[in-house]
């Protein structure tokens, strides 16, 4: 384990909405405390693979006591396992103290602690239990999975480390990269007001793999996760030469991103243009600023195009209804906003160019393509109040595809019934995830989306509670695990999908 250093770091509070769909970062909650918790894992050439936490504390969330200077303190009591089953292999517990202030109105800050463990590579749980030491509020347990993956025979990524702001470094401490003292941003939300999206990363092994003064390139970018393809504007390009550790350090400005769901990927070229190495981070923009323009479906007429043949209003309004699933938020806004109030044309107008940029050559084929997925799930999945495509299996079928393999458990005695979803890879190139729907009603058809480990879906750890909610009376938000139930077979389809 690196040695634990605690840095007392001081930020603005700032208002955010709170995910709880996130890899690499979430919103912790016990009673009154309020933290956020973010990682990113590293590959040091010396000292080997490790991970880097990065945990927020809302100054307003904690309690404050007196200290014998007559000044105010709080402290968190924090409690770090990386686990591979019941074997930890590595720990650490320890207090976290809040700077001191002269009294308790002056607590609109965030502290922050930032650690380093050494860790082998492996899949692991990794654990977080925080407690505030001076209230009697129960500890909260934070469980998610994490993996270090790091090949000595390919070019590798590290993590990607959002940065809220940086400058140069003075005196080298734990914030300090490369020159440059980087404090994290620890989520991934960006609100209107922030412009910038800061991120930094290392690259490995360029120098063993393509030899000592080789060049290579190293492209980021931004891409809609509906598409997974490159957004023009939000394009870069950097000429590496080959060393132990490259760095990738830059920023976008988002000011005129709208809003919508992201990756942020880069990409690693050899002279070729074969593609060597890549790694992408999910993040999220709120950007009601930017809206939907409608004079963009003013300048061509959809009696000319396949549109044209679709008159009947209400047909019409399905159609667009039927595309919701695949719209990015500023189309779906778009939609909720005029499918009762704007005249046929303008709707044709949207339809039609809603498909010119999915297939800017095959327009009518790809809505026919996507009309045909649209009938099988309305025939598989509707229910006595919604058709198919609006009820959740429906809309993960449609947005990601058909998985892989369905787990199919409707009479298990302890769980309500239930459906595991696995994708090997799905249409935005995410790999190897999961969805657990389940019926709570327990006669109906009607699956609600419960847990999935994919970007962008709801995430809730404790899913296994939820799902055998159904006998289990003693029911507690604060334990970490699942109770033994007799016929239980929900957690062995979710780690060996069937």
């Amino acid at each position: 384990m690196f040695t634990k250093i605690y840095s007392p770091y001081l930020f603005a509070k700032f208002s955010v909405l709170v995910l709880t769909i996130m890899i690499f970062s979430g919103h912790l909650a016990a009673k009154n405390l309020n933290a956020y918790l973010s990682y990113t894992v590293f590959d040091s050439p010396a000292e080997g693979p490790y991970i880097e936490t990065y945990l927020s504390v809302a100054g307003n969330s904690v309690k404050f006591i007196p200290t014998s200077e007559g000044k105010y303190q709080a402290s968190i009591e924090i409690l770090t396992l990386f686990k591979k089953g019941e074997e930890v292999i590595n720990y650490d517990k320890y207090e976290l103290f809040s700077p001191v202030v002269d009294d308790t109105l002056a607590m609109d800050f965030n502290f922050l602690d930032v650690q380093r463990y050494s860790l082998p590579l492996g899949v692991y749980e990794y654990e977080l239990q925080i407690r505030d030491v001076n209230s009697d509020a129960k500890p909260y347990i934070n469980v998610q999975p994490l993996e270090l993956a790091f090949s000595s025979e390919k070019i590798n990524f590290s993590g990607i480390q959002l940065v809220d702001s940086y400058e140069k470094t003075i005196e080298t401490g734990i914030l300090s990269k490369n020159g440059y003292d980087l404090v994290p941003y620890l989520i991934n939300f960006y609100p209107a007001f922030r412009n910038k999206i800061t991120f930094y990363s290392e690259i490995y092994n360029s120098q063993k793999i393509l030899g000592e003064n080789e060049q290579y390139l190293v492209t980021y970018f931004i891409a809609s996760t509906d598409h997974n393809k490159p957004i023009e504007q939000y394009i870069k390009f950097k000429k590496e030469t080959t060393a132990p550790v490259n760095v990738v350090f830059s920023e976008f400005d988002i000011t005129n991103l709208k809003s919508g769901n992201y990756f942020l990927t880069l990409q690693i070229k050899d002279r070729e243009n074969n593609l060597l190495s890549s790694n992408q981070l999910f993040f999220q923009r709120s950007n009601p600023r930017i809206k939907f323009n409608l004079d963009d479906l003013a300048d061509f007429d959809p009696a000319k195009t396949f549109v044209g043949g679709i008159n009947n209003i209400d047909t019409l309004k399905q159609y667009i209804r039927y595309i919701e699933p695949i719209s990015d938020m500023q189309e779906q806004s778009f939609i909720e906003a005029n499918i009762n109030s704007t005249d046929r044309e303008t709707m044709q107008k949207f339809f039609y160019k809603f498909w010119l940029s999915r297939d800017n050559l095959e327009p009518r084929q790809a809505w026919e393509d996507y009309l045909h997925e649209v009938n099988k799930v309305n025939l598989a999945y509707s229910t006595p109040i919604s058709k198919g495509f609006d009820t959740d299996r429906g809309r993960i079928y449609l947005k990601y595809g058909p998985p892989n393999s369905i787990s199919e458990n409707y009479n298990e005695p302890s769980a309500y019934p239930y459906e595991i979803w696995h994708y090997y890879e799905m249409k935005d190139g995410q790999r190897n995830k999961r969805f657990v729907f389940y019926a709570e009603d327990i006669v109906t058809n009607d699956f609600a989306l419960l847990h999935s480990d994919a970007i962008g879906e709801i995430s809730n750890y404790r899913w296994q509670y939820l799902l055998n909610k159904r006998v289990d009376a003693g029911y507690d938000l604060d334990r970490p695990a699942t109770i033994d139930s007799w016929g239980s077979e929900s957690k062995k389809y979710y780690d060996l999908p069937r």
